[in-house]
């Protein structure tokens, strides 16, 4: 018998060619995606504001085993058991070539400004990330 997995869309530093891809050893690859909302770039990291009036932010969608989705959990900030801190981690539709897939993703809760605001909707093409 196999381990239940969760489907997780990322958008940032844990995408293929970032900087915080290590992180999802062990995770299977299923398909790239898009999902609608605001993205912030805070330094080294992006944050997501959703927004179905916003932009089309591009990322990818991993199975992932429960160990996994803790660890993540953990990188983004919350505590076992915890809703929200920085960010929350939320269910959304994944808009893929194949049609639309349930995935969590973790969304920014944080104070934005719009200064900060990251315009095309691809991490991977900020400049100096």
């Amino acid at each position: 018998m196999t381990a239940a997995r969760e489907l997780v869309f990322v958008y940032g530093t844990l995408r293929r060619d970032a900087s915080n891809h290590f992180r999802m050893a062990g995770a299977e690859f299923i398909s790239a995606g898009s999902i609608r909302g605001r993205m912030y770039g805070f330094g080294w990291y992006p944050g997501l504001v959703l927004d179905d009036a916003g932009d089309d932010l591009v990322g990818e969608i991993y199975a992932v085993n429960a160990a996994l989705l803790a660890e993540l959990d953990r990188f983004e900030g919350l505590s076992a058991g915890e809703i929200e801190s920085e960010y929350r981690r939320v269910r959304v539709d994944v808009l893929t070539d194949t049609g639309v897939i349930s995935a969590w993703v973790w969304e920014w809760l944080g104070l934005v400004d719009e200064s900060q605001r990251i315009t095309g909707g691809d991490w991977l093409e900020v400049p100096d990330v």
